[in-house]
This record gives structure tokens, C-alpha cells and sequence, in this order.
């Protein structure tokens, strides 16, 4: 097996279990959202991604895998963030929700990204040097600080509905629709900086966990609607994701200026 980092493997396997729910539900599992309801051949390319996240999510754990696994995701997964999430911004450029929605699949983006450039083979160096090393590893942080700064302002841009969102038992809810969304913007401008890159990674994904187990946990506990499922799902993809992108500083000083 070919497990680069811990936050490598639990992308593979929530990769593995989105698939699974894509077969069992036979559409678009939660992270595939998005896609035009007239668009011809919709129900083709749900079975596709279905398969991409089965195949590759399992091929991710194995060395002759590995790096084809990581090709293939990252290649549908940038066709998904540019084409699918990428329409709503140029139809709706002063949406706010629209770049959240984009950043979900930024973060999955990165999270391939980084996985890709690992696993790199000599053709891959030859052919798509930009893409590999540390090059592919800068690209696929300057992604994820976008994302990062697009939750951010999501956030600060729909109080009302994000405070919503905060647990009864939690005191001060739209402080912690500020607290989290200056959070999210801070950490996504330290990683776009390289600026304690780090620690702010490491904190944005802590930030998303805690969001998953907080918010979508309880729902998961007493019987889920479609909804709180589907969040739930994706919750725990950007967390996975997340984590990805935060190992690839593994060795880095954690308060180091200047290392992007």
C-alpha cells in the first residue's frame, strides 16, 4: 500500500464511501452538486462520477494505483470546480453563495492536487512539470486559500442564515458567525501569503471538523432529512480535504514567513 499521510487516507476513504452512496442512491452523491437539470446525459455523468470516486478512492491506496487514481480525480474534479461550479459565478458574479459553493469543490480540488504532485511519476514530470513537485503543491494551496477566503465571506455575507446553523446550547451565535468567518478569511489569506501557512491550514481544518461534528453531527444522530445528510457528506469530504492540503506542510516550521 502507498499511504503518503493520514489525512491521504481518509480522503481515499470518504472518497469510497461517496461512491458507495452514489450507487445506493443512483444519482449525484453530495459533493457532485450543481449540474443543469435539462443538461442532456445528467444521469451518465452521475455514473461517472460515482465511478471516479469508487475507482479512485480505492486506487489511491496502492502503489501502481496511486498515481493514475490521483490523475484521473484531479482532472474530473477541475472540469467539475470550472464547468459545473464555475458557471453560476459568470451568470452570477455579485452572488456571494455562488464562490462557497465553488470553494467546495476548490477544497477537493487542492486536496487531488496535492495527492497528484506526490505521486508523480517521470512522465508526469516530463510531460506536466508545472503540475508535479512543488510546483503542483503551490498551485494546489493558492486553490484552497481561495476556497478558503470564499467560506469566509460567505459567512460575514449571510448572518442570519450561518447563525442559524449554530447549536442551541452555544451562546452568542452571530459572534460566532464573525468569529469563524474572519477565521476562514485570516486563514486563507496566511496561506495565499505563506505567512504561518502552517498553523493556518492546520486551524482551517479543525474549524471544518468542528463544523462537521457540531453542526451536521447532531442531525446525523436523530435521523437525518435528505438535506442534513447530503451537508453532513460534504462536510466530511472537506474535512478529509482539508487535512490534505495541511500535511503537504508536513516538515515546515509552523509560524514560518514566507514559504508558500
Amino acid at each position: 500500500m502507498r499511504i503518503a499521510s493520514i489525512g491521504h487516507a481518509v480522503f481515499a476513504m470518504i472518497l469510497i464511501g461517496v461512491g458507495i452512496i452514489g450507487l445506493v442512491q443512483g444519482g449525484f452523491a453530495p459533493i457532485w452538486d450543481g449540474v443543469p437539470k435539462a443538461l442532456p446525459g445528467r444521469e451518465a455523468v452521475a455514473w461517472i462520477s460515482t465511478f471516479i470516486c469508487l475507482a479512485c478512492g480505492l486506487g489511491l491506496f496502492w502503489r501502481r494505483s496511486g498515481t493514475v487514481s490521483a490523475r484521473l480525480l484531479l482532472a474530473w474534479l477541475l472540469l467539475w470546480m470550472l464547468l459545473v461550479k464555475g458557471r453560476p459565478i459568470v451568470l452570477q458574479p455579485m452572488v456571494e453563495v455562488v464562490y462557497e459553493s465553488w470553494g467546495e469543490t476548490a477544497v477537493l480540488v487542492a486536496a487531488a492536487w496535492v495527492l497528484y504532485a506526490w505521486f508523480a511519476t517521470d512522465w508526469d514530470r516530463r510531460h506536466l512539470a508545472f503540475a508535479t513537485g512543488d510546483s503542483g503543491v503551490r498551485i494546489a494551496r493558492l486553490i484552497y486559500a481561495l476556497a478558503l477566503i470564499g467560506f469566509g465571506l460567505s459567512h460575514i455575507a449571510y448572518p442570519t442564515d450561518t447563525a442559524g446553523l449554530v447549536p442551541a446550547w452555544i451562546p452568542g451565535h452571530t459572534a460566532w458567525v464573525y468569529i469563524t468567518g474572519t477565521a476562514y478569511l485570516a486563514a486563507g489569506a496566511a496561506v495565499l501569503a505563506g505567512v504561518w501557512a502552517r498553523l493556518a491550514a492546520t486551524l482551517a481544518v479543525v474549524q471544518i471538523a468542528g463544523f462537521t461534528l457540531l453542526v451536521w453531527g447532531p442531525s446525523i444522530v436523530r435521523g437525518p432529512n435528505a438535506g442534513e445528510w447530503s451537508e453532513f457528506v460534504l462536510s466530511c469530504a472537506l474535512t478529509a480535504g482539508a487535512w490534505v492540503v495541511a500535511d503537504s506542510y508536513r516538515g515546515m516550521p509552523w509560524r514560518a514567513v514566507g514559504k508558500r
